[in-house]
């Protein structure tokens, strides 16, 4: 197990650090990120109980966990926030989340959290409306960036303009063991191939999704699952596969 995170952009007190090998046993290789500015703190998509205790203790090794700003849940699937109770229990974070789950959201957490602890899951929620949000972290500014049915209904990517970095979820999601930067895009095809075809909408949903991000000025795709993309040409490469990918309902 790597000792450190691999840290993916740090410059004027603004970081961006991901962890990639804290999954053991079953589970599906998974990353988490830390965005640090100005003495607030974004953690996106923790995982469940798989991964909470050692992402906590590899985070207090660069700030106080219970002082974590804001965890943003880009949708509600088990490996992005089935450790939500923990994290309430444990912090003073608001969880960041698209509406349509803001709802479901308590149904993660046990009731001990409202009766033995007074915490309220729905008062720590920040609902996302569909069209998406900027909001501030320390001197900086995030962007939760739309991606409905890719492949949630209520699906958020997080955007750092200062890293121009895409923290894409399961776009660009691969099923390997490592989060090396993709080097031999066709040979890379494979790993991921097979999750795309069944959990993207469709091949309009691509086409739309990668039209937006080729308006943005983007230096690296960061998925939840496996290899990041690096540089223009990587992610050109990338964004021409999607456009032209047939998945979900038009393969059903």
């Amino acid at each position: 197990m790597r000792r450190e995170p691999i840290v993916l952009f740090e410059k004027d007190g603004h970081q961006c650090l991901m962890f990639d090998d804290l999954v053991s046993g079953e589970g599906v290789q998974s990353n988490q990120f830390l965005i640090i500015n100005d003495d607030q703190y974004l953690l996106l998509d923790p995982g469940g109980d798989l991964t909470y205790t050692p992402l906590s203790l590899g985070l207090s090794r660069y700030i106080e966990v219970q002082d974590l700003t804001y965890i943003f849940a880009s949708h509600q699937d088990p490996d992005i926030i089935a450790s939500l109770d923990k994290w309430l229990l444990h912090t003073r974070a608001k969880v960041i989340c698209s509406k349509l789950w803001a709802r479901f959201l308590p149904h993660l957490t046990a009731n001990y959290l409202a009766i033995n602890h007074g915490i309220s899951t729905y008062d720590r929620i920040i609902a996302l409306p569909d069209r998406g949000e900027t909001f501030a972290l320390g001197r900086s500014k995030l962007k939760a960036i739309p991606a409905h049915f890719l492949h949630s209904v209520g699906n958020f990517q997080l955007y750092d303009p200062l890293s121009k970095i895409l923290f894409s979820g399961d776009m660009g999601a691969s099923l390997v063991d490592d989060a090396n930067p993709v080097n031999d895009f066709m040979n890379h095809v494979p790993n991921m191939l097979g999750f795309h075809r069944r959990y993207m909408a469709s091949n309009k949903v691509c086409r739309l999704w990668a039209a937006m991000v080729r308006q943005m000025d983007i230096e690296m795709i960061v998925p939840q699952h496996g290899r990041p993309f690096v540089g223009k040409e990587m992610i050109n490469t990338f964004l021409m596969w999607v456009e032209n990918l047939e998945c979900g309902l038009d393969l059903l």
